[in-house]
């Protein structure tokens, strides 16, 4: 298999920019550093893409290794033929290798081996052979009794069960039952008890194989788990003997008839159970991978979320027994002051929790509230709300998202950051700095924890970590991370820098004060040549006397950079002030393409230099539309069909998307409701943290949803 070949074609993309790709690869560079730094050489492609051509090159690369196993198992065993080694070559699937390997796999004992074993395979050849003057299957078996065999009736079925096998392992009858399958087969649910509950809908419930949506399959999956459901693949048995007959079965020979009676055996008792599981596993292996890119596209959403910068601000862990958590942090996200006070049932001392707040407030100079959506959350809003409106100071609040909260509050890594407090006080602190910075915050926590997707916990936990540690990665790095503020576990995330470097780099902080330029991490041990070359382009130095290190420009293009800054006539201090227009206006002049030459760099390297050098610093989520702020608060008994609402995407699924109205409970826009056009994913026009205009088109209070519409109403 020509790897690179295959690549180009099934990505569209040209041989030399899947070269290089490949290359820098197995060079050891991170995703992030050829996304950013290799445009030239990849032909500028993004992360995303990058992401999935490694991936892809890593499983072709596995299907190189299992077909040289497969040829060497196949040769050693003195049966390798030019049939099977173009079938071995031109397979493009783990599957039809699997098929292809199935007859020469070593076998644990089966009925068609125990009949081997007791000199049955003989007979087993004249039966399925099927020749006109042939004797009858018991006439045959006359000549194979012996002290393992009594009858000629065990002779035959021992007959059989080889013939069985080896239709069950024919690679063409499988490929062409599992096509049929596939396409006109029913994935049949009813109910194993009598309570289903949620998965009441799928009591007597039926869909055909080919066209039942991901969101669906990982729902039966988890009933079935359960103990709720029970799921099986429908196939109808004769249209499925039809076609094994047509590859097997030679008409007008007295053993035809023991040959289908075979046949219908292999299908029944060995084909059809084996293509129902790997049908089942390959829709859930599609609905994960569909899962899975969907909880890393919401994920990679929610942590680009704009930051509420330069904010004090004051976090709100609700509760009811034990109170609400208040933890106020500066605009640096450091810890001013905590509390606990208890405004709701069962409790309800508001007046003295007003007291506490409003005292917070004015000590403190808050500007913003910050308050997890979980227990007790929309009380704690409502109080929230009140005092707001005391105040009068222009105070606003907004609600976040609890998930991961808990988690990293009882993490080791919290109780190291906050000895003193308790957990509880921890997520309040973590609550507030979510809102001043996602990204940094969240970065803290388990991806999976985060809670953007559906069945998170039905997938393959590998590869769900997998994906979305990528994400997180791309995020911090596209970012970019202050070398003399960022936590160790931020580091840890950017290109290049190992959980050990990244403690190390900490320390070398602590020790020695805050980095005065990039060069300095050099100095760093552990951080290596290579390490520094992958990670130095994202680290930002706000304190250097070289402007460059507060860039996104790589050290490597320091020279080009600089000579670029004296042709425009542009210095450092320049650059501070925003006064760089002189550089676009040259380059303009010049054209792209002289200049680079000029420069000695690529095109797509001078147009980042030339963005970079424009806003030192910046924070490419600030061009993002800022999050939606509130001043009062509202419950679902307020809402009436027709309202029209401004809301927050909090989750974009399958089947729609939820969102945040103001009230405890998220509303549903269900994907017919989003547009009157026609769309395949609701990804496909929303995505996390969008500010959408709703209406209001059902209300169920008893069952806590809302149902709600993108499609303005017709006056």
């Amino acid at each position: 298999m020509d790897i690179h070949s295959q690549l180009c074609q099934e990505f569209s993309l040209k041989p030399w920019q899947i070269e290089n790709t490949v290359k820098l690869i197995d060079d050891g560079n991170t995703i992030p550093f050829i996304a950013r730094y290799r445009k030239e050489a990849t032909g500028s492609l993004d992360d995303q893409l990058l992401r999935s051509i490694y991936d892809r090159l890593n499983y072709l690369r596995n299907m190189t290794e299992q077909k040289d196993k497969i040829i060497q198992s196949i040769t050693e065993q003195g049966m390798m033929t030019d049939e099977i080694q173009t079938a071995i070559d031109n397979a493009s699937t783990l599957t039809e290798l699997d098929d292809i390997y199935r007859p020469f796999r070593p076998k644990r004992k089966t009925r068609a081996s125990v009949a081997k074993a007791k000199g049955l395979q003989g007979l087993a050849d004249a039966i399925y052979a099927q020749e006109k003057g042939s004797k009858t299957p018991l006439e045959l078996a006359a000549d194979y009794l012996n002290d393992e065999v009594e009858t000629v009736e065990d002779a035959v079925n021992g007959a059989k069960d080889i013939i069985a096998e080896m239709v069950s392992d024919d690679p063409a009858g499988r490929k062409m039952l599992r096509y049929s399958i596939k396409n006109n087969g029913m994935l049949v649910v009813t109910g194993a008890e009598e309570e289903l509950g949620v998965y009441e809908m799928y009591k007597e419930y039926s869909e055909p194989v080919k066209s039942i949506p991901g969101h669906r399959i990982l729902a039966v999956n988890r009933g079935e788990k359960e103990g709720f459901l029970k799921v099986a693949v429908d196939y109808d048995k004769i249209t499925a003997l039809t076609i094994l007959n047509n590859l097997h079965i030679k008409k007008n020979s007295p053993t035809t008839n023991a040959v289908i009676e075979a046949i219908e055996d292999a299908y029944t008792r060995l084909i059809f159970p084996s293509i129902e599981r790997e049908i089942r596993n390959t829709l859930t292996d599609s609905a994960s991978t569909s899962a899975i890119e969907v909880f890393a596209k919401n994920t990679r959403q929610l942590l680009m979320q704009p930051p509420v910068k330069n904010k004090v601000t004051l976090g709100l862990d609700p509760g009811y027994r034990t109170g609400c958590k208040v933890a106020v942090v500066d605009e640096t996200g450091k810890v001013l002051d905590t509390s606990v006070i208890y405004a709701v049932p069962p409790h309800n001392k508001v007046e003295e929790a007003k007291k506490i707040i409003k005292d917070l407030v004015k000590k403190h100079n808050v500007q913003m509230f910050s308050i997890g959506n979980g227990t007790a959350s929309h009380e704690t809003e409502v109080f929230a709300a009140e005092v707001i409106k005391e105040l009068d100071c222009g105070i606003t609040y907004m609600v976040v998202s609890e998930a991961g909260a808990s988690v990293y509050s009882a993490s080791k890594l919290a109780a190291e950051e906050f000895p003193e407090y308790d957990v509880s006080l921890r997520s309040a602190v973590s609550i507030a700095r979510r809102l001043q910075d996602p990204l940094a915050e969240l970065v803290k926590i388990d991806p999976k924890a985060i809670g953007v997707g559906q069945y998170q916990h039905d997938m393959p936990q590998n590869q769900l970590s997998e994906a979305l540690d990528g994400v997180v990665e791309d995020c911090v790095n596209s970012v970019g991370v202050d070398l003399n503020t960022a936590s160790a576990q931020l580091l840890n995330r950017v290109a290049g820098i190992s959980s050990a470097v990244a403690n190390n780099i900490v320390k070398f902080r602590q020790d020695n004060g805050a980095f005065t330029s990039r060069q300095q991490l050099k100095k760093v041990p552990k951080l290596g040549p290579k390490a520094f070359e992958q990670c130095a382009g994202f680290l930002r130095v706000s304190e250097s006397k070289n402007v460059l290190d507060n860039t996104a420009v790589h050290p490597e293009s320091y020279e080009a950079a600089a000579k670029l800054l004296k042709l425009c006539g542009v210095t450092d201090e320049d650059i501070r002030a925003g006064r760089v227009d002189n550089i676009k206006t040259y380059v303009e002049s010049v054209g792209t393409s002289a200049l680079a030459a000029e420069l000695g760099i690529g095109e797509p390297t001078l147009i980042d230099i030339s963005k970079e050098i424009a806003k030192p610093g910046r924070d490419p989520r600030d061009e993002l539309p800022a999050p939606m702020l509130r001043t009062d608060v509202m419950g679902m008994e307020d809402l009436t069909v027709g309202m029209e609402l401004k809301g927050t995407v909090r989750n974009v699924i399958d089947f729609g998307a939820f969102v945040d109205i103001g009230v405890h409970q998220d509303g549903l826009v269900h994907i017919s409701q989003i547009t009157n056009k026609f769309i395949k994913h609701p990804g496909d026009v929303l995505k996390v943290g969008d500010i959408v205009t709703v209406w209001v088109i059902s209300v169920d209070v008893a069952k806590k949803r809302i149902g709600l519409t993108m499609k303005k109403p017709k006056d």
